[in-house]
């Protein structure tokens, strides 16, 4: 049941933040391997904003893109033990785990079954599609995946503008759990994007939420979901699976 308040005559929800999905499974928290935050310094500020949010663990996902960011398994892995050092050093007792955020080119489909990919809580592996134009034998590609073992899990749908609900609806129909930023909820990335994410909420096809966080701007941002009606009705599913992370 949904709770208002009064602000200045105006009905607003109650505030809800992100304790109760425990887990942000989609960020870039990592100094200097992409486009996430660069300095150590800014590393810990975020990590603390999401705190502040109400998360208790971070499963980190630097990009791994053949054409940008060459991470590896040892580059991402490494990188986090300096944070969590860090993180030590600060007597900060947040769960600060990592994945990667794997981008669908050539060199990643070549690469299923004979590398072994990041992944987070039961092998599920998050994937991201370019957002102009789909992937070419994307259907293959996942069935490679999961034949290998792993739970596909695609990041941002709500940003591919080229798929419709239906298309959405097969993707889950073969297994693929679906992954919403939670910026898109209140119009970060387009009204379009935040339109998308609404028919994809309504419609029940979300697994995980994720901030997606790069940067503080993003963080700042994050509050603003916790009185947005969609957040509300998401934070209610019985399907979210953060919180088995």
């Amino acid at each position: 049941m949904q709770k208002w308040f009064s602000k200045f005559g105006k009905k607003e929800l109650e505030p809800i933040d992100f304790s109760v999905l425990k887990t942000d499974m989609h960020s870039h928290l990592i100094p200097a391997i992409d486009d996430g935050a660069q300095t150590m310094e800014e590393s810990l500020e975020l990590i603390a904003a999401l705190q502040n949010l109400g998360f208790s663990k971070l499963i980190t996902t630097p990009h791994t893109m053949s054409d940008f960011y060459k991470n590896t398994p040892d580059s991402i892995n490494g990188g986090r033990e300096k944070v969590q050092q860090k993180l030590q050093e600060l007597n900060n007792d947040i769960l600060f785990e990592s994945a990667s955020e794997y981008y669908v080119d050539f060199e990643f489909q070549n690469d299923i079954g004979k590398k072994e990919f990041l992944v987070f809580g039961a092998k599920y592996i998050l994937i991201e599609f370019p957002f102009m134009e789909a992937p070419k034998n994307i259907e293959d590609i996942i069935f490679q995946l999961q034949l290998q073992g792993y739970n596909v899990v695609l990041a941002h749908p709500e940003r591919y503008l080229y798929y419709t609900l239906k298309d959405y609806e097969k993707f889950t129909q073969k297994g693929v759990f679906l992954q919403l930023n939670l910026l898109s909820l209140v119009g970060y990335y387009s009204p379009e994007v935040k339109k998308q994410a609404e028919k994809l909420v309504n419609a029940d096809l979300i697994s995980f939420v994720g901030t997606d966080c790069h940067n503080m701007r993003h963080a700042e941002v994050l509050k603003q979901c916790f009185t947005n009606p969609l957040w509300h009705k998401l934070s209610q599913s019985e399907k979210l699976l953060n919180k088995t992370l």
